[in-house]
């Protein structure tokens, strides 16, 4: 395959990750030629490097990490670049590091935000690195992963009535642009750190450089940052980089459920780009894409990813990932890999967003496997049973109210659309995280009082309450939010 020589064409380089294991003396092979991210090796010796191994090039003034993933015959190896390749040429000495990538793992860890090799991002010095990590590993044993018992509370109504998540599993919120997956992430963190005293680890993939730093502030000012890690693969780095952001987030995770015993929540956000950087460096490499031009390799690195998140007798990995659905549709390839991996299923809907109820969930296709008599107790089952066919039905007749009006119907379908309409708007709840900008102090709602105020709206005790009472708001035994309409 015939290669350019290497451009200009990502800025300066980025200053070497001491993440790595020392080089060997002895340089592995040369540079024999450069497209874009993509850099072919010729080897000296008689082995090749091990695919996903860690390599180093020294350029000028600083030193460029690579990536092996296709070994082309038995002298040639192609390789990902995880820096930029400004500067470098055909002819440069290649060195091995004798390892994949690993990232330095620590208490400190907590409150920093840093890059995927490990490195701050918020201008503090190096934390103190207890170990170092490889962020490639194989799933924990089989043997000695711990299956989900229990619920994990958020105190967000909507979720901890209709769709629980799972202590220990994994969820997903699923949802096209601007429908609020970001904001729900974080206050999922505000939750871990108030309510279970957890930490977290988050996962910026192919994170916007101004999302990165807008979630960072907002963090300092909510007081969640000194119990939460955050690992960004930014948007304009290198497809490689991206790709392993997840990676190295769950090794940080890895280590405070191993190390800490702690109960960790790693959040991901966003899965699909994940798939997308996969998708890159496989066109990259030149391989033949597969359905709908995804990269033929989607499933199993989609597995490779998910499969990491376990929890075992020493602590409890709970995976929140937000995945973007392209142009809505949920049926899209890579969509479909991503939810095959899920306990609970989040679907943010456009629809509840463009009404104004916020977080913007769909009661009706959110659903999770912990949503059983015998794991909620009958009362929580059957109270969320009724409140999905109350919306059910209220969502059947919008098209006849629209057009004939209400009074057009019976007493009994007046009375569900009524207590229908009240339960959409008490399911919305203002965000401690977006205090600021609300303008509305944010609420936490234990599942008990969330059961009894279902339960009251169900029994008709607020039929005679304003709608415009039950939205935006706590409990309904908090005063009502009079200034909210």
């Amino acid at each position: 395959m015939e290669m350019i020589e290497a451009q200009d064409n990502s800025g300066p380089g980025n200053e070497m990750s001491k993440t790595v294991a020392s080089l060997s003396s002895e340089a592995l092979g040369t540079v024999v030629g450069v497209s874009g991210p993509v850099v072919e090796i010729a080897c000296f010796g008689p082995h090749l490097p091990a695919l996903h191994e860690a390599l180093n090039v020294k350029l000028d003034d600083t030193e460029c990490l690579l990536e092996v993933h296709h070994h082309i015959d038995e002298k040639h190896v192609r390789a990902v670049a995880l820096h930029s390749t400004s500067g470098l040429k055909r002819g440069a000495k290649v060195h091995s590091t004798g390892g994949p990538l690993s990232v330095p793992v620590g208490p400190d860890c907590l409150g920093r935000v840093l890059d995927s090799f490990g490195q701050p991002l918020d201008g503090k010095p190096p934390f103190e690195a207890i170990e170092y990590r490889p962020i490639l590993v194989k799933p924990t044993p089989i043997a000695d992963v711990k299956a989900p018992e229990s619920i994990l509370l958020t105190g967000i109504k909507v979720i901890d009535l209709l769709c629980p998540f799972v202590r220990g599993g994994k969820t997903g919120l699923f949802g096209g642009a601007g429908v609020g997956k970001t904001v729900l992430i974080m206050e999922f963190m505000h939750a871990i750190a108030a309510l279970h005293q957890g930490v977290s680890v988050f996962a910026g993939v192919g994170e916007r450089i101004r999302e990165a730093h807008e979630m960072w502030k907002e963090m300092e000012r909510s007081g969640v940052l000194s119990k939460t890690t955050l690992v960004y693969g930014q948007m304009d780095e290198s497809p490689g980089v991206r790709f392993r952001a997840g990676a190295a987030a769950l090794s940080y995770a890895e280590y405070l459920r191993d190390s800490l015993n702690r109960e960790v929540l790693v959040l991901m956000d966003n899965v699909f780009r994940f798939v997308q950087a996969g998708s890159e460096i496989s066109g990259l490499l030149g391989r033949m894409p597969a359905t709908v031009g995804y990269q033929p390799t989607m499933l199993s690195e989609v597995a490779e990813l998910e499969e990491r998140i376990a929890s075992t007798t020493s602590g409890t990995i709970t995976s929140v990932q937000a995945v973007y659905v392209p142009a809505d549709d949920m049926t899209d390839p890579a969509v479909s890999a991503i939810l095959s991996h899920l306990d609970t299923l989040v679907i943010l809907s456009r629809e509840q967003a463009g009404r104004g109820i916020y977080p913007a969930v769909d009661p009706l296709l959110s659903q999770s496997k912990m949503l059983e008599k015998h794991i909620v107790g009958e009362r929580h089952y059957n109270i969320a049973r009724t409140v999905r066919e109350h919306l059910a039905h209220y969502n059947e007749l919008e098209d006849i109210i629209a057009m004939l009006g209400i009074e057009t119907l019976s007493p009994a379908d007046r009375r569900i659309v009524t207590r229908a309409r009240r339960l959409q708007r008490y399911l919305s709840q203002p965000f401690n995280t977006v205090a600021s900008h609300s303008g509305i102090e944010g609420v936490s709602v234990g599942l008990e009082d969330t059961l009894s105020d279902c339960e009251a709206f169900l029994n008709g005790d607020y039929d005679d309450l304003p709608e415009e009472q039950c939205y935006m708001r706590g409990s309904m035994k908090d005063e009502p939010r009079r200034n909210i309409s």
